[in-house]
């Protein structure tokens, strides 16, 4: 699966992991003390959807446009369409935040924020989007790679993963680096973005995630349409290990809004393992 980003900005899928992750960044950030965030595919930062590749595919205006345009989606929303509407002052959508301009956004004195990306043209056009921002740090690397190299041994830590799935080891390199963040930080928090074309895909990696980490799960699974075809992108999955308790209401409301007013027969389930 080819998942070059600028396809699919601002789809159903970036709209479940952004609204989770600041839903998830919120709750960590009002534990109180610093907090480390590393980006393990933090890609350019930020995309326009009038461009060529936006265009073609047409998924934001099935995704990010519709959000905006809705008068009941729930409040785990409102940090993401704040973001949206703050970049976007004209009312139409044309510009859509990545993760890492997210998350610069919302970084306190004493938080710091590192942002991987492998690809040198997206690291540069990464960097210049960032530059000048206290405590901001882009890195030109495998983000597999440098995030436990480079994460705190002690002290608070969240961790997204969110791989382009161009490569068919993404799945067993997202075990092996969560299992390595808790052996390196045992309170880091992680949260690992994933496509959902069919269950046992999902479920294999669970069962192999289970095997080798510690701390609780939180599953969460947008299922956009039945899973009947597993050569189609049929939802997406969030799965975050050591996730504070409050995080789970906030991901059931965006995975449930999100399959109901964007999906065709979908369905949202959140369990913990």
């Amino acid at each position: 699966m080819n998942y070059r980003h600028a396809f699919h900005a601002g789809n159903f899928a970036d709209l479940v992991k952004h609204a989770g992750l600041l839903a998830l960044l919120g709750a960590l950030q009002a534990e109180g003390s610093p907090l480390q965030v590393i980006d393990t595919h933090a890609g350019r930062g930020m995309y326009d959807l009038a461009g060529a590749e936006a265009r073609k595919s047409g998924e934001a205006q099935a995704g990010v446009a519709r959000l905006m345009a809705a008068t009941d989606a729930p409040a785990a929303f409102a940090p993401l369409k704040r973001a949206v509407a703050g970049l976007n002052p004209g009312g139409a959508v044309r510009r859509y935040p990545g993760s890492p301009w997210l998350v610069a956004e919302r970084l306190r004195a004493g938080d710091s924020l590192l942002a991987c990306e492998l690809r040198p043209d997206e690291h540069a056009a990464l960097t210049a989007l960032l530059k000048g921002r206290p405590g901001v740090r882009t890195l030109n690397a495998d983000g597999y790679a440098a995030a436990p190299r480079e994460i705190r041994a002690h002290g608070r830590a969240l961790v997204l993963v969110d791989p382009p799935f161009e490569r068919a080891d993404d799945y067993p390199r997202m075990v092996e680096l969560m299992a390595a963040l808790q052996r390196r930080n045992g309170a880091a928090v992680a949260l690992a973005w994933l496509p959902l074309k069919d269950l046992e895909t999902l479920d294999a990696f669970l069962r192999e995630l289970e095997e080798e980490v510690r701390a609780p799960l939180l599953v969460a699974e947008a299922r956009m349409r039945p899973l009947a075809d597993p050569l189609k992108m049929n939802g997406c999955a969030l799965v975050s290990l050591g996730a504070p308790a409050g995080f789970g209401p906030d991901l059931e409301a965006i995975c449930r809004w999100t399959t109901a007013a964007l999906g065709q027969d979908g369905a949202a389930r959140v369990y913990r393992l």
